[in-house]
């Protein structure tokens, strides 16, 4: 089934980026972008993606249900069953901020999940046109091709920290912890983009506060099956509807283990 399920995703998303998001990059009017929270943006053009979306994911698998960032702002109580029964998961545009100011890195995300498991998970980047996707127990691939997560190699880890979800004191802490024993980075703001780089050996290692599904469950399935770990920072799975906080990601469990040790042990 998964197999059958990719070609149709992978037109459905190129067809929104091209027709819905692209569009509308560097090209949105100021009552075209909507503040839903603290420095969490919302654009027309989220809205329209995620419409386009969810309309084209019901066609190909008519029996998932739909968990989309938008439809949560907006009714809180979909989140309650994203971890129950078969849902498609939909990030209309990962890196909101980025993409509003007229900024790169900005993707589409979706994952199939059933009853918490990811099945299946696809991140598009609009500008380069760049397709990650992987399947549960069949890899990860980039434009087609097969890829294997790898580390830096650097003196140093490079570690990419998305702190900004979390308390002042844990900052402090968490880059406390990491001084001088890891070579600290800018995030991208954009889990579509931070992801790939724990594939690519750009970064070695990433923490996220904030765990929401739409955010998270492509790329740590994308990460796994690369060979690479993200996992809780308790070293469980992490699992579609559970909404702890706190996910830590690594280019190899080497890694992962290093960088649990120092910045949480």
């Amino acid at each position: 089934m998964l197999l059958d399920l990719h070609e149709p995703v992978v037109a459905l998303m190129r067809q929104v980026a091209r027709d819905v998001v692209m569009p509308r990059f560097r090209n949105l009017a100021a009552d075209e972008i909507a503040e839903k929270a603290a420095d969490d943006f919302v654009t027309i053009a989220d809205k329209e993606s995620e419409l386009r979306l969810s309309e084209g994911l019901s066609a190909i698998l008519p029996e998932a249900g739909i968990i989309g960032e938008e439809a949560c702002a907006t009714d809180p109580a979909i989140l309650d069953r994203a971890g129950e029964g078969l849902n498609w998961i939909i990030d209309p545009i990962d890196g909101t901020g980025n993409f509003a100011a007229g900024n790169p890195p900005f993707g589409i995300m979706v994952a199939l999940a059933d009853a918490g498991t990811t099945l299946a998970g696809w991140i598009l980047d609009p500008l380069t046109g760049r397709l990650c996707h992987a399947l549960l127990g069949g890899g990860s691939h980039i434009d087609g091709q097969a890829v294997r997560a790898k580390e830096s190699g650097g003196d140093l880890p490079i570690a990419a920290l998305a702190v900004y979800f979390m308390t002042a004191e844990e900052r402090a802490d968490i880059q406390r912890r990491a001084e001088g024993a890891f070579a600290v980075v800018d995030i991208p703001r954009c889990a579509a983009e931070q992801y790939p780089r724990l594939v690519l050996g750009q970064n070695d290692v990433s923490v996220f506060a904030r765990t929401l599904p739409w955010d998270h469950a492509a790329g740590t399935l994308f990460v796994n099956e690369a060979g690479g770990c993200c996992q809780r920072l308790d070293g469980t799975p992490y699992v579609v509807g559970d909404l702890r906080r706190g996910l830590l990601g690594a280019s190899s469990p080497r890694l992962w283990d290093q960088a649990a040790r120092q910045l949480f042990g």
